[in-house]
């Protein structure tokens, strides 16, 4: 959903009450406001390359929009009107004025803002960019700019050192921040000390300046202005902190915030910190800006935050050159060698004042207090010389505002020696569970109201970290935040449903939520002792009586499922304060304005019933007994429990004492303190990467270098087994290289196929480029051929059952795949695209498959983001030859497999006696095929005894006899010593006329599937010794299971637990990797415990598509501002490591797969699209496979926001279903059919009209499924029908990553409902919807054609007659004359009724077509909106 809101606007004279959120409608860009008449005049309605006129610029639109003071819905209305893409790049040249220049910019800031792309328009002309970048780096520094403009052309900046995955913009930024900045360090003495410390960058700097003297004026003028840039603006922003005055102090303070998040993503990636980190100590920034008025002042809250973020990146424990974390002990000994050189120049140059901090230890030096204390016995001058002694700058430019006295350089002396907290220990510091302080803090607060016109005070995900420990504290921080922001409004959510009335005591609740219940104050009764070391109790023990007397069964029940470890919330809420009414801005609230007193956590141990005794499971067939109460016992927060009691003691009232209201949160959702948890405890721990991948992962090095051609032990062969089904396929999957038979075969054979690759050294690191070649020169590759040596064998007889042949794949795998799956099985990283369609999990199951078979003592993590794409991958693998007791499912969604196993971790443990019990039934038939005496099925234990006296001694005495040459056929078959045991397989065992070698084979056959009987019971023995369930689940998931699947949520979850059983694997393999955030990409990487302080992992394979959609963060500033979507998956593509790109579809028609083919331009089609019957057949009653569909206001209504975000358009709701009850007269299956749209409030109104119209009609049932697009991502069906749902503005629907999901979901055919003129309009769509609007926009049926019936080619459109659909009524009308047709002709026997059934009319639900699979979404509200009463 949007979190921007909307703020009705019918035009221009509307503008001055719009708010910054506002977001510009239909009407903005087709009104006759200013923006849209010079948009049309000048460039929209243009066929050529419009010339861009100055006075156009100046006055049209650069004027107006000084004269609106630059508001962002006026830039954005600009945005939307296609300026930059239609108007100003186009029209730029080295000519091009200033103000040209900078409405480029603004429009560059607008798109970041909007989380569009915006480089790509430069790449064509890289020339002009290179000039345009230059002027805007001018302008930055040019004080003739007001201050709102350069803080716009800061943000510009920003933006660019955030896009240096762009060749671009990265040959800009970085000389900007290369070594030659640090000709602007106070001294040479400084720049020398630097050297000493890194003796290579010594050799750097010559080299600057041997380019510098043999550059001409120009090069000299361009290199100059490059060191010094960086120096100009801190020196402007120093004198900016120090010389505010009330006319300019809120654009001053702007540009400052703007300025301290450009100098902290500086600090904040290595290649950009290098330098620029010496620069700042140079100039004693932190120092600077601490003293500043603009710090001091405490209304400038977001501006000390930023400060502090910016200091923690400057004291980061990293050496700035190498990139490597330094441990907590190196990190101690480098303050204690800074501290030790203080005392040093201390006691030579100030003995007689300094010899007490001389001789102080260094635990006091660092203290602060005590250090000033020691350093007050020096004179302002003598502050200044020991900063000077110790290399601290103290002259600054005569021009600098910096008020350089005795508080500035103590200041400069105290923060230098001080003690720095590290970020682990911050991290150790932070609650994880939240209090009403918490979630009520300025800092939280900022982040939800966040609209992009300010920077937040957090952490961002950039495309490299300076170490394993900083991405880890990013991420907690980052994770914490927004799981504290869900936690708010969920709170709040149920204080006003429960609407409460009166203060303290005598607080009552109006309302009702099944969130929530109404309790008397909790009952302490057990408080621990503290442990050893700690101050907070062990244990706090609360009893809490819940009043259930009222609830329905369906809520109690969900009380009543509460499980240990569920995180519950005590709340005190009363009466929520009066909120001043402002003038339509609306101001945070506080807790007191919401009704929230004060929040604790606790966590469930148990619920009882009336007697106090454990719930026990009610049986199905038992009718539910009426109950009065539960009790539920709850460890409360023991340190939060402390701080309480502390205050107790102080006077203060007794918190729990105002307790009145408990509240749970649903069970996806509250998980989220074992996921903190697992992140806390990697960020402390220094858990690395895989050596081989570190460098990869931080965004260092070549980025190809984790890619198996570049390892040394790749792989010599691999034996491919059923990956290819012929020689044919063979060589097609492998074009460009010479396949040659190994050995003595001289010709093709069979599969399996066992490749030899070159033994060639793994690929060397490419040779640094010359200094004098440029930065974006790209070296051509050349083709290097390859020539593969092919061997087969002869797979094993593994029996004479039918279950004894192994399972075949059956996919004829494309040339990219056949790469992916070589990529996958060998070591090392792979990263395979998977377009919409192109058999992504096809491919990640062979690798499986391969990796299972070839390396079978290696063991195979699998993790996807959503248990339905788990389930999918994990029933292909059971359709493999994969043994079942290697396979293993942890987590829930085990239920939804379609097989006949449960691989759930306690079902399969189950499963282990239940096969056990299987093979003890062999043993006692094969004990009676020897006439053995005995219950030898009686356990595993006798079993093998059984086997070491009887099985092994007769087949030994059988195999030595076969050895012999004299022993003939018929004495290999008459001394068979398993004859009866085979008695029941498919005989005759033996044929008659096999030769001596293949009876001898069928004799090995039959012995192997004799031995697996006795190897599955030696597994199944720990089962019969173990006692407790747990132990058997444990040793299941630690030593007998080789594929262990689980959803990423589920690993972070139990990534401790996990870990500490000793869990050891050596290959990942994600699916849908780019929906999953970048933290949960890493969890599964350390479910293990480090070997040799380095994580044993050997393949890493990343499975996604980064076109689709990313993962789902709800808050914006998240999303947008920190980046919190980004995944994995993404940012590596982003740095450039290799990919292979499956390239192509087997799963739309080549009609729909055009719609979304412009995003893959290598994307293909798989034959059987073009030759099956259902591909080239048209949709019955259809004119067109695919058809955009302009949808009318219904009643003069088009979208409705009943509450917000919740987004509604009855007209499209009804025309959706109308469009299902006509495809399903004519007979479509309803289970090929799904009904999707963009919004979950139109997802619910929906399903309120498929009850209304459809439901219990057995004519029509429900259809498959009715989803939004995100949730269906991964999913696929024969006919979609969409719905857009917006027709005022584009909203989020302007992604062009939901827009590839929404347009791919449809194998056969795809009908979009929206409103044309908010979505022709959109630049970024432009390319699918010039596809879709080349067709009518009303729907156009065919008459007289059913489903199965239709033999009209479905690229025979334009010479079909059809009938025009002009609205929803005609579409009504229609489809009801077709239901009162059917109806009839039914009841006369002209037609039978489907599925032998009497039509039903409002029937029971169980006889509804469909499967009728309604997705809840957690967005949604808990009544259903009437339809009836939408149009009210």
């Amino acid at each position: 959903m949007e979190d921007i809101q909307q703020t009705p606007s019918n035009g221009a004279e509307d503008a001055p009450s719009v708010t910054l959120h506002a977001r510009p409608t239909v009407a903005d860009l087709h009104s006759e406001n200013h923006f849209a008449q010079v948009a049309r005049k000048n460039w929209l309605t243009n066929t050529k390359t419009p010339k861009v006129r100055p006075n156009v610029v100046k006055e049209e639109l650069w004027d107006e929009l000084e004269r609106q003071d630059f508001t962002f819905p006026s830039l954005l209305v600009l945005e939307n009107l296609q300026l930059l893409e239609r108007y100003l790049w186009p029209g730029y040249s080295e000519e091009a004025g200033n103000y040209h220049c900078l409405l480029i910019a603004l429009m560059v800031n607008v798109k970041r803002r909007e989380n569009l792309p915006c480089w790509d328009i430069f790449a064509n002309s890289p020339a002009d960019f290179s000039t345009f970048f230059r002027r805007i780096l001018g302008m930055t520094v040019d004080p003739s700019h007001s201050t709102k403009i350069r803080t716009q052309l800061i943000s510009f900046i920003i933006a660019s050192f955030q896009s240096l995955d762009s060749g671009l913009v990265r040959k800009e930024c970085a000389p900007l921040v290369g070594i030659s900045i640090w000709q602007n360090l106070h001294s040479d003495a400084a720049r020398e000390q630097l050297f000493e410390e890194n003796p290579v960058l010594r050799k750097a700097w010559r080299a600057a300046g041997k380019r510098f003297d043999a550059g001409d004026d120009a090069l000299k003028a361009r290199l100059r202005f490059e060191r010094s840039w960086l120096f100009t603006l801190l020196l402007d922003f120093i004198n900016r902190m120090y010389s505010s005055t009330k006319q300019n102090a809120k654009e001053n303070l702007a540009y400052c915030e703007r300025f301290i998040e450009f100098l902290t993503d500086l600090q904040s990636q290595l290649p950009t910190r290098r330098y620029t980190n010496s620069l700042l100590a140079d100039l004693n920034m932190l120092p600077a800006i601490r003293l500043s008025p603009m710090y001091t002042d405490e209304d400038n809250g977001l501006f000390r935050d930023l400060f502090n973020l910016l200091q923690h990146f400057t004291h980061f424990p990293i050496e700035d050159q190498t990139g490597r974390q330094y441990t907590g002990e190196e990190y101690h000994k480098e303050h204690c060698a800074v501290l030790s050189r203080l005392q040093r120049i201390a006691y030579a140059n100030f003995k007689e004042k300094l010899t007490l901090l001389a001789l102080a230890n260094l635990g006091s030096l660092g203290n602060r207090a005590e250090l000033e204390t020691y350093l007050k016995e020096l004179s302002d001058g003598e502050v200044v010389e020991l900063c000077t002694l110790l290399g601290n700058r103290t002259e600054y430019p005569k021009s600098s505002f910096l008020v350089q006295d005795r508080q500035f350089f103590m200041e400069v002396l105290l923060s230098t020696h001080e003690d720095k907290p590290t970020f682990q220990d911050t991290v150790r510091e932070m609650p994880i569970l939240p209090t009403e302080r918490i979630l009520y803090e300025a800092t939280f607060l900022r982040n939800e109201s966040y609209n992009g016109s300010q920077p937040l005070a957090i952490p961002k995900l950039n495309l490299q970290y300076l170490t394993m420990g900083d991405f880890l504290w990013r991420s907690y921080i980052l994770h914490r935040c927004e799981t504290f922001y869900s936690i708010r409004k969920d709170m709040e959510d149920v204080i006003r449903r429960v609407q409460p009335r009166g203060k303290g005591v005598s607080a009552k609740f109006q309302g009702f939520s099944r969130m929530s219940l109404p309790i008397s104050k909790p009952a302490i009764v057990d408080v621990g002792l503290p442990k050893v070391g700690d101050e907070h109790p062990s244990h706090v023990r609360a009893e809490i009586i819940l009043d259930v007397s009222r609830l329905q069964y369906p809520v109690r029940k969900e009380w009543e499922s509460l499980r240990q470890g569920d995180v519950v919330f005590l709340l005190a809420v009363e009466a929520p304060e009066d909120i001043p009414h402002g003038n339509g801005h609306k101001e945070q609230q506080t807790a007191e304005q919401v009704g929230l007193r004060r929040l604790r956590c606790a966590e469930v141990v148990q619920v009882l019933d009336d007697n106090g005794k454990p719930l026990r499971e009610q049986p199905a067939d038992v009718a539910p007994l009426r109950a009065r109460q539960r009790r539920l016992i709850v460890n409360l927060d023991t340190r939060q429990y402390k701080r309480d009691a502390d205050h107790l003691k102080e006077g203060k009232a007794d918190i729990y004492d105002t307790i009145n209201l408990i509240v749970r949160r649903r069970g996806r959702e509250n998980n989220f303190k074992p996921i903190l948890e697992s992140i806390r405890r990697l960020t402390l721990s220094d858990i690395p990467a895989p050596s081989w991948f570190q460098e990869v992962f931080l965004g260092y090095g070549d980025p190809a270098s984790a890619t198996y051609k570049r390892l040394p032990n790749r792989l010599r062969s691999i034996d491919f087994r059923d990956t290819f089904l012929d020689w044919q396929h063979l060589i097609e999957s492998l074009p460009g290289k010479s396949i040659e038979p190994d050995g003595d075969a001289q010709s093709s054979f069979g599969p399996p196929y066992v490749i030899k690759f070159p033994a060639a050294e793994p690929e060397a690191l490419p040779t640094k480029p010359s200094k004098k070649r440029r930065r974006d020169q790209v070296e051509v590759a050349q083709p290097v051929h390859e020539s593969l040596h092919v061997s087969t064998y002869k797979p094993l007889n593994t029996g004479p059952y039918p279950m004894d042949a192994p399972k075949l794949n059956r996919v004829r795998f494309t040339p990219a795949q056949v790469e992916a799956i070589t990529s996958g099985t060998q070591p090392g990283l792979t990263i395979v695209v998977g377009p919409p369609g192109t058999g992504k999990t096809d491919v990640a199951t062979q690798i499986i498959n391969n990796i299972y078979h070839n390396f079978p003592n290696q063991r195979t993590l699998l993790i996807a983001h959503s248990n339905q794409a788990l389930n999918q991958l994990f029933q292909k693998i059971v359709a493999l030859d994969i043994d079942e007791r290697h396979l293993l499912r942890l987590g829930h969604g085990e239920e939804e497999l379609e097989t006949e196993a449960s691989y759930s971790k306690h079902g399969r443990v189950e499963s282990f006696l239940e096969r056990g019990a299987y093979y003890l039934g062999e043993v006692n038939r094969l004990a009676a095929n020897f006439g053995a005496p005995g219950d030898h099925g009686s356990s595993c234990e006798t079993a093998d005894y059984f086997n070491l006296v009887y099985v092994k001694p007769a087949w030994t005495k059988y195999w030595d006899n076969i050895q012999s040459e004299d022993y003939t056929i018929e004495h290999i078959v008459a001394n068979f010593p398993f004859k009866y045991y085979f008695s029941n397989a498919p005989q005759p065992l033996f044929p008659p006329d096999a030769s001596r070698e293949q009876i001898v084979d069928i004799v090995q056959g039959c012995y192997r599937h004799v031995e697996k009987i006795f190897s599955e019971l030696e597994d199944i023995r720990p089962f019969e010794l173990l006692r407790n369930p747990r132990d058997k689940a444990n040793y299941l998931l630690t030593k007998e299971a080789r594929i262990i699947a689980m959803t990423s949520t589920h690993a972070a979850m139990r990534r401790q637990e996990i870990a500490d059983l000793g869990f050891h694997y050596d290959n990942v393999i994600m699916e849908e990797a780019a929906q999953i955030t970048e933290i949960e990409n890493f969890i599964p990487l350390a479910l293990q415990n480090p070997r040799d302080e380095e994580l044993p992992l050997q393949r890493i394979v990343l499975c996604g598509d980064h076109l689709q959609n990313s993962p789902i963060i709800q808050n914006l500033a998240f999303r947008q501002y920190a980046n919190l979507e980004q995944s994995l998956f993404l940012r590596l593509v982003r740095l450039g490591v290799p990919t292979i790109m499956l390239d192509q579809q087997g799963r739309a028609r080549p009609s729909i797969a055009e719609l979304y083919k412009w995003r893959y331009p290598s994307l293909s089609n798989l034959p059987h699209t073009l030759s099956l019957p259902e591909y080239r057949l048209a949709n019955p009653g259809f004119r067109y496979d695919y058809q955009f569909i302009d949808v009318p206001d219904y009643k003069g209504k088009g979208e409705l926001e009943p509450t917000p975000h919740f987004i509604q358009n009855i007209g499209e709701a009804e025309y959706a279903v109308r469009i299902f009850m006509y495809m399903r007269l004519l007979g479509y299956p309803a289970h090929k059919i799904s009904i999707l749209t963009t919004y979950a409030g139109q997802r619910a109104l929906i399903r309120d009209v498929l009850n209304r119209w459809c439901k219990g009609y057995k004519l029509f049932g429900l259809p498959r499924i009715v989803a939004t697009v995100d949730k269906y991502q991964g999913e696929q069906n024969d006919y979609i029908i969409l719905s857009l749902v917006r027709t005022r503005q584009i909203g989020y629907l302007r992604s062009l990553n939901r827009l590839t999901v929404s347009l791919s979901r449809a194998r056969l055919g795809l009908y979009i409902l929206g409103r044309r003129s908010v979505f022709e309009s959109s630049f970024e769509l432009k390319q699918a919807f010039d596809i879709l609007l080349s067709r009518p926009d009303t729907l156009q049926v065919v008459t007289g054609e059913l489903y199965g019936q239709c033999e009209r080619a479905v690229d025979q459109a334009e010479g079909v007659e059809s009938t025009e659909i002009v609205s929803w009524e005609h579409l009504r009308n229609h489809v009801d004359n077709m239901t009162r047709a059917k109806v009839d002709a039914i009841k006369a026997g002209e037609v039978m009724p489907e599925e032998g059934g009497d039509v039903v009319m409002g029937g029971d639900d169980d006889e509804d077509d469909g499967t009728g699979i309604i997705e809840e979404e957690d967005q949604g509200p808990e009544e259903p909106v009437n339809p009836e009463e939408m149009e009210a």
